[in-house]
């Protein structure tokens, strides 16, 4: 699905067949996962190819990186360069981006001083699909920010998305909707949570949840649009008193909820806010969004 002999990712500083990397079996990444990664997609536009918000998804991979104390020896510049030749090299011009930086080998509890960059791409369509999603609140919750960086993509910090979707699946749902510590909405195994009440978008704040790129955009957009955005911090039971609901990431994009546990969204998802960030954020990636004039 990932990778076939045609397959090319870059490994420290040459490009070569996934099947030529080698794993370093006493690394700390998959000893105590102490490596971080990140989530691209590049678009095919009408002015070619385009990798979204790369300088900014590059700068929170080197953040990861200088927070867990791994060394990062390429400058952004470097790695958006990398990334295209990347994607020529594959033939892609719409595509998933997986960048890794994984710690060497040390088997201590100190950050090892040796780190392996590999850049793989692939043909992957929306990670949650088009589908309106029935999401069931997880009984694992959200890290506490005290425990580590909430905020940066560690490889360990994931376990706790798989326990969480888990769960879910094996429950009958498509999503887990996880908690913080204080019983508030946090985000989805792998997105971050909107939702509408009364003509107005809500989104957890910054503290406990991962601040993701897509979020953002979002919120642009709804600056630009003129559509009412806040972040506050709500309940579980505040969320199923919501109207509609949806989710956003780089590789869910953006999708709605259906329901919620038991609850089901009243409001038809088609003449929700969601519905019409879904089409602009579209628009905003194939470079196609047409912004609205702002006035004094």
């Amino acid at each position: 699905m990932y990778y076939n002999e045609s397959s090319v990712v870059f490994h420290n500083g040459a490009f070569k067949n996934p099947k030529e990397v080698l794993l370093e079996t006493y690394g700390q990444t998959l000893h105590y996962g102490n490596g971080v990664f990140e989530g691209v997609r590049a678009y095919k536009t009408k002015n070619g190819t385009r990798i979204f918000k790369a300088e900014d998804h590059y700068k929170r991979l080197k953040y990861g990186a200088e927070v867990m104390g791994i060394p990062f020896n390429y400058s952004v510049e470097e790695l958006v360069t990398l990334t295209y030749q990347l994607l020529v090299k594959n033939n892609l011009e719409d595509a998933y981006i997986r960048p890794l930086i994984t710690a060497g080998a040390d088997m201590s509890l100190r950050t090892s001083t040796e780190a392996n960059l590999t850049i793989q791409c692939w043909a992957w369509g929306k990670y949650m699909g088009d589908k309106l999603l029935r999401v069931k609140t997880s009984s694992f919750e959200r890290p506490n920010p005290k425990s580590c960086f909430v905020d940066a993509k560690i490889t360990g910090h994931y376990t706790n998305s798989i326990l969480a979707t888990n769960e879910a699946k094996s429950a009958g749902f498509d999503e887990a909707l996880l908690l913080d510590m204080h019983g508030n909405v946090a985000e989805c195994s792998g997105a971050n949570v909107f939702m509408e009440k009364d003509g107005k978008l809500y989104t957890p704040k910054k503290g406990n949840i991962m601040p993701g790129i897509t979020r953002q955009v979002i919120m642009q957009i709804c600056k630009d649009e003129g559509i009412p955005v806040e972040e506050k911090l709500f309940t579980i039971d505040e969320f199923k008193n919501a109207d509609a609901a949806f989710f956003t990431g780089t590789a869910a994009e953006v999708v709605g909820l259906e329901s919620i546990d038991n609850y089901k969204f009243p409001k038809d998802f088609e003449t929700t806010f969601g519905a019409k960030l879904m089409k602009l954020y579209q628009d905003e990636v194939l470079e196609q969004r047409q912004k609205q004039p702002q006035h004094a």
